[in-house]
């Protein structure tokens, strides 16, 4: 209600040209809320909004804003004022906003940026895509290890302005080497004398250049830090990333295992934002897997089709046999990979996840093959033996899905690969070939067809 109001009184402003009246409303507003609301005008009305915020605050907003609107706003803007954009920006959401745009765009921006911006971008872009590297920002607070804290406190005013966050301070050695860390409220309830090698906590938890931003996103959860420090090779400080950019990557990651457990090819551009060609080029091979490795379903019908012939009855239980089955894998994919994502499964894990995973499967076959067994007997009256066939089939199907569905995503992340790829489409091809082969092996021992 409240996000409604604010529209129309930004509407009505716009409508009436009180442009004062507006920048004062808009400098009341938080940078995102103002992008929010900036996201549902018209593009005329986004660009001339986006003239009468201030300097300061334009570039804020900016990083808010969906990339289509960032480049509207590029494109409009002359090549001082489309570099002035970027040079207040944080390096990391410039880096994020420039790979998103065209070459000869980016091209344009850099050539007519500050030359420590361009260095800033340029440094950023050499690391390898999804690294810590390239999601860190380089804009910090760094102290030397001899200063005291009236120094400290006189340079984070200098440059805290322009620093991503001042809340922890990074101490460095003469080679530029992380040493420890000192954090704002130490400095302020410190005496002024005091050295900040004598107030540094030493035992710095810090991140790889090359660390998969997967596996750094799990760092801050293990230590609910909101900011890490990111070193090089000789543990030369080089960055930091903070939590705001971790936010970003456990949503990235996250629509990334959904889409492969959905057995489509990832995107990481927005679903408005993919075209109807790219979006067949993500599904289609996965479908097209599928549909040829679902033909060996066919072929072992087929081969029973004498066996068919003799009990019709039993073509009717194949579609639950194998739904029952792919459901019962799904289950189980779903929380091994799940466990597995977030560490809490290791390889060491795998006899007592069989144990478990068995035992449950028992549970759950013989529950259900006893509601069917009274179900079959008292209201579809198909007779005993293929009574007994199907809810012995159902047992077995449930206890080699639950099976399949633990042990296909932990042998993926053994040889390398993400768990999710075996996720239910895969795992419930695999499983209803299983299952027709034991329901006709079934069929063949207890009715002798």
């Amino acid at each position: 209600m409240e996000r409604k109001m604010e529209f129309q009184e930004l509407c009505e402003l716009l409508e009436t040209k009180q442009y004062t009246k507006l920048r004062q409303f808009l400098a009341e507003l938080n940078d995102a809320d103002i992008a929010a609301l900036m996201e549902e005008l018209d593009e005329e009305s986004l660009l001339k909004v986006y003239r009468i915020l201030p300097k300061d605050l334009a570039a804020d907003v900016f990083s808010y804003l969906e990339v289509d609107s960032q480049q509207m706003i590029i494109n409009s803007l002359s090549d001082k004022e489309a570099a002035n954009v970027i040079d207040n920006l944080m390096a990391d959401d410039a880096v994020d906003f420039l790979e998103e745009m065209p070459a000869n765009v980016v091209d344009k921006i850099l050539a007519n940026a500050k030359p420590d911006t361009r260095q800033a971008i340029n440094h950023l872009l050499r690391y390898p895509e999804d690294s810590a590297g390239s999601i860190m920002t380089v804009e910090y607070v760094s102290l030397k290890e001899n200063l005291t804290v009236n120094q400290a406190i006189e340079h984070i005013r200098k440059v805290g302005l322009d620093s991503e966050t001042i809340n922890i301070c990074y101490v460095l050695d003469a080679q530029r080497r992380l040493v420890g860390t000192v954090a704002l409220r130490y400095l302020l309830l410190s005496d002024g004398d005091e050295i900040i090698g004598d107030l540094m906590h030493e035992n710095v938890i810090s991140i790889n250049t090359l660390m998969d931003q997967e596996q750094v996103a799990a760092q801050f959860k293990k230590y609910d830090f909101t900011a890490m420090p990111v070193v090089d090779n000789e543990n030369r400080l080089v960055g930091i990333i903070t939590v705001d950019d971790i936010v970003d990557i456990m949503e990235e990651e996250t629509t990334e295992d959904m889409e492969k457990m959905a057995a489509i090819v990832p995107s990481d551009k927005p679903y408005m934002r993919t075209t109807v060609w790219e979006t067949y080029k993500k599904r289609i091979p996965w479908l097209l897997l599928l549909m040829i490795s679902a033909t060996f379903t066919g072929a072992i019908i087929s081969s029973f089709e004498e066996a068919l012939s003799v009990c019709a009855a039993l073509i009717a239980f194949i579609p639950m046999l194998m739904d029952t089955g792919g459901n019962a894998g799904g289950q189980a994919s779903v929380t091994v990979i799940r466990g597995l994502s977030l560490g809490e499964i290791e390889y060491r894990d795998v006899p007592g996840v069989l144990w478990k995973e068995i035992r449950v499967a028992v549970l759950c076959g013989v529950s259900l093959a006893a509601a069917n067994f009274v179900k079959l007997m008292l209201f579809d009256r198909v007779g005993l033996m293929v009574s007994i066939t199907v809810c012995l089939t159902l047992i077995a199907s449930v206890l080699m899905a639950m099976l399949v569905g633990c042990l296909l995503p932990i042998g993926a992340k053994k040889l390398g690969f993400d768990p999710a790829v075996m996720a239910s489409p895969f795992i419930t091809t695999i499983v209803d070939a299983l299952s027709l082969l034991v329901y006709f092996r079934f069929a063949a021992m207890v009715m002798g067809i």
